[in-house]
């Protein structure tokens, strides 16, 4: 039988070729957040394209396996294993719905290091990112209150565009932000907000005029969405334009490693694996001790010792 094979209904019934109308059958068929439906759509597009271009229309497991090593030539692990994932939850989707095998099943995503893609900042450079952003502006005082909040309590750039004044509330004898949370319906969890911070964002929000608490946290300043609540995009462009700005221009440098620097500092200064899982939010300590690892390599002097004993 040519093409794709569809049981529906008790009768089967043959196709031309994998549609792009089967692919959207099974996107509106996803329990999830708009935000996971429009990853896997994105994600899936390479594969359907993949099957286009040879002419693929009975795909069989060593097409995916093909496929996965095609991607592998122009695209980062990450995204690779992306797109398999979505292949996988694709074909895992057609066998509960009878109309194709699972032949996804069992086959391997790209093969991810463990560590982090993403360097952090020192104490000095941080320090100096601050400085050098004028707070003599609406847009200054946002983007220190921004960045300064996130470096110290480690905050992700979605969790940041999802905050409103609201949140910040009183916990015990601190002030607290309460943040929905990856993966998260509700606010429920909370970081600390330290008096210099605090103080920051309250500057930030005095310049910005009368606002709701209900409204976002942190608003736009740009003439066509003003006052609206930010992207995670634009989080992440100041933070990047901030950094090149205080000459902390590197591909490794993004707004994700603002994040890694509060791990990181808080390990150098005291903090415990466990304090740290808790302050990232961490669900598995494991993520929390690749930080830790990585600051007892750079501790080892192995090289200097061995240096030492053969040079003098």
């Amino acid at each position: 039988m040519n093409g794709l094979t569809v049981i529906d209904r008790g009768e089967v019934v043959a196709q031309n070729s994998f549609t792009t109308e089967l692919f959207s059958r099974w996107t509106s068929f996803i329990d999830a957040k708009p935000k996971t439906i429009e990853t896997y759509t994105r994600n899936i597009r390479p594969f359907i394209y993949f099957l286009a271009e040879n002419g693929i229309r009975n795909p069989a497991r060593e097409d995916i396996i093909a496929f996965r090593e095609s991607m592998k030539e122009n695209h980062k692990p990450n995204t690779v294993q992306g797109y398999i994932m979505a292949v996988k939850q694709f074909f895992r989707w057609t066998e509960q719905e009878g109309l194709y095998p699972n032949i996804a099943d069992h086959v391997k995503g790209a093969k991810i290091d463990s560590g982090f893609k993403k360097d952090y900042l020192t104490s000095k450079q941080v320090g100096k990112l601050l400085q050098t952003i004028d707070r003599s502006t609406l847009k200054g005082l946002r983007d220190y209150a921004i960045l300064l909040l996130m470096v110290t309590t480690g905050l992700r750039t979605v969790e940041v565009m999802r905050a409103n004044i609201e949140d910040m509330r009183t916990v015990a004898d601190f002030t607290a932000l309460f943040i929905q949370g990856k993966g998260h319906e509700e606010r429920t969890d909370y970081v600390k907000v330290e008096p210099p911070v605090e103080d920051a964002i309250r500057a930030y929000l005095k310049a910005r005029g009368k606002a709701e608490g209900r409204e976002p946290l942190f608003t736009s300043i740009a003439h066509r969405n003003s006052g609206e609540r930010m992207t995670t995009r634009s989080i992440s462009r100041i933070a990047k334009e901030n950094m090149i700005e205080a000459d902390l221009q590197s591909d490794r440098l993004t707004a994700h490693s603002l994040r890694h620097t509060t791990a990181t500092l808080n390990l150098l200064n005291g903090g415990t694996p466990e304090e740290t899982r808790q302050l990232l939010r961490h669900s598995n300590i494991n993520t929390t001790l690749i930080y830790s690892h990585a600051l007892e390599r750079a501790s080892n002097n192995s090289e200097a010792r061995i240096a030492k004993a053969i040079l003098g």
